[in-house]
């Protein structure tokens, strides 16, 4: 992973002749670019990583501005200085000597004989060499990783953690790590990463952290598409290299690519059993095969539910099926939808209640949930699921937009006026046969629509109708002789008096 060379390696090489005077304790530092510069504050120029050779020839002469002289290469990040003897000098200052070691900073003496062009060549082929390597390692590490993808998501990180000598973390959708090699992270690493991904928010791609002078943290998004599944993290003490880098981007490719497999799964099992609701609904004499399709839908005791969404459109019915089928990933359960212009009918199962259906909306916009109505089912055999999708359908059209799902029997005692289609019917029958009573109260003043109400209210009961209307019982039956001569029936039919009921009820 390393961009550069230690200057060890530099003094290492016998040929060159090099001397180590002073600054030992940074014989690690690493070198990215050897240079030649005898400038007085070369620093000026400099960026860090960088092996200055120099003769001295501008190296000033006070002894403070000699130190000033090392402390200012160092500040800007140089590595080392190699000190030609022999020309200007005929040995290092014993200053300068003293304060690579107070610094940390190499300082090492350069023969006459060794030109400093071969210092630079030398230090030119070893990051060649090295670039060279690190292309190679990935070239074998990228098949490996590959071939480790077949086994899921250990394999693969356990690969990049060899390639990069690194501690891989793979953080879930939700921010959760899931997966770490070679073993356990700190707190403060795990911190660090959910700090990170907290500020970039949604869909952050990649970035590095630099927690401390050793400590790297690289994070790549492992998405594929708009479709984020989670991130790849990256623990090293140096920063990665370009190679490296293209080794945590074939990691994150491959990571994506085995986080769609099931949702690709996912998609194709949801299509099949939309197809099978379908089916099932043109011709339930189907093969057993197709019924057999729809089991997981049940419960234990082979029953469902119907819940049915009356959407604004259809663009709307899908994307409500959507979020409830992110909602049933959760709970690893399969989607049964079925989808007609903006109608969807979804069974759950038998022992589904109406808050867990309730949940299943819950992600939904605002926006959205608010014109939406719900009506579920009672539990059905599953073999009458086509009922339970009618009997919830008659409840989202009654239901109010918006509100919990509602399930056809509490609906009881005024079902039939909930229901447009039936309002109308029963509001033109209600005026046909209540006519003639209407009629005669305006005509004479009386009340005999609202006595025939609490008469037939009170199941015939004299004495419950006539308390209440405030009358005495005998008022009462006088003035149900009259209602049965204007009507010209007879209220001791139940018949009769069912009809009578309910156009009552409808006028009201």
């Amino acid at each position: 992973m390393s961009a550069g060379i230690p200057v060890r390696w530099v003094l290492s090489q016998p040929e060159l002749g090099l001397v180590l005077k002073g600054g030992g304790a940074g014989l690690g530092r690493e070198i990215t670019l050897a240079i030649t510069s005898e400038l007085t504050e070369p620093q000026q120029w400099l960026s860090g990583g960088e092996l200055v050779l120099t003769t001295g020839m501008g190296l000033p002469l006070s002894r403070p501005d000699r130190l000033r002289y090392l402390r200012d290469l160092d500040s800007v990040g140089v590595v080392g200085v190699g000190f030609g003897v022999g020309l200007t000098h005929a040995t290092v200052p014993e200053d300068l000597v003293e304060a690579a070691d107070e610094l940390g900073l190499p300082l090492f003496e350069v023969p006459l004989p060794t030109p400093f062009g071969a210092i630079a060549k030398k230090v030119m082929q070893r990051l060649a060499e090295q670039e060279y390597e690190q292309v190679l390692r990935a070239s074998r590490s990228q098949p490996r990783m590959t071939r480790a993808a077949i086994q899921g998501v250990p394999a693969v990180i356990k690969e990049l953690s060899a390639a990069l000598s690194a501690t891989v973390i793979v953080v879930g959708a939700d921010g959760v790590v899931t997966d770490v090699h070679p073993g356990p992270v700190s707190a403060e690493i795990t911190e660090k990463i959910a700090e990170f991904l907290g500020t970039r928010g949604e869909g952050a791609a990649s970035g590095v952290i630099h927690t401390a002078p050793d400590v790297f943290i690289a994070v790549q998004a492992i998405a594929a598409g708009p479709v984020a599944h989670g991130h790849l993290a990256v623990v090293t003490t140096t920063a990665l290299s370009p190679v490296d880098q293209v080794l945590l981007g074939h990691a994150s490719s491959l990571l994506a690519l085995d986080f769609e497999k099931p949702a690709r799964l996912r998609i194709a099992q949801n299509r099949l059993n939309t197809q099978a609701i379908g089916m099932l609904l043109e011709e339930p004499t189907a093969l057993d095969t197709v019924w057999g399709h729809l089991t997981p839908a049940a419960d234990r005791a082979g029953r469902v539910r119907a819940l049915v969404l009356r959407c604004p459109s259809a663009d709307i019915a899908e994307r409500v099926v959507e979020a409830v089928d992110t909602r049933l990933v959760t709970l690893s359960t399969q989607l049964f939808a079925h989808l007609a212009d903006d109608r969807a009918a979804i069974l759950l199962a038998g022992t589904d209640t109406e808050e867990s259906a309730e949940q299943l909306l819950r992600s939904l916009p605002a926006s959205v949930r608010a014109t939406v109505r719900a009506g579920i089912s009672a539990p059905h055999p599953l073999r009458r699921f086509a009922s339970a999708i009618e009997h919830a359908e008659l409840a989202a059209s009654a239901a109010l937009p918006g509100a919990s799902p509602q399930e056809l029997s509490a609906l009881s005692g005024h079902s039939l006026l909930t229901f447009p289609e039936a309002r109308r019917v029963l509001g033109t029958v209600s005026e046909a046969m209540l006519a003639p009573l209407v009629g005669y109260d305006d005509r004479h003043g009386t009340n005999l629509v609202d006595s025939l109400r609490a008469y037939l209210e009170s199941h015939g009961q004299w004495e419950a109708a006539a308390k209440a209307l405030g009358v005495h019982r005998h008022t009462l039956r006088s003035r149900i002789v009259k209602i049965e001569s204007v009507l010209g029936c007879r209220l001791d039919t139940a018949r009769v008096r069912a009809e009578l009921l309910l156009a009552v009820i409808a006028r009201r």
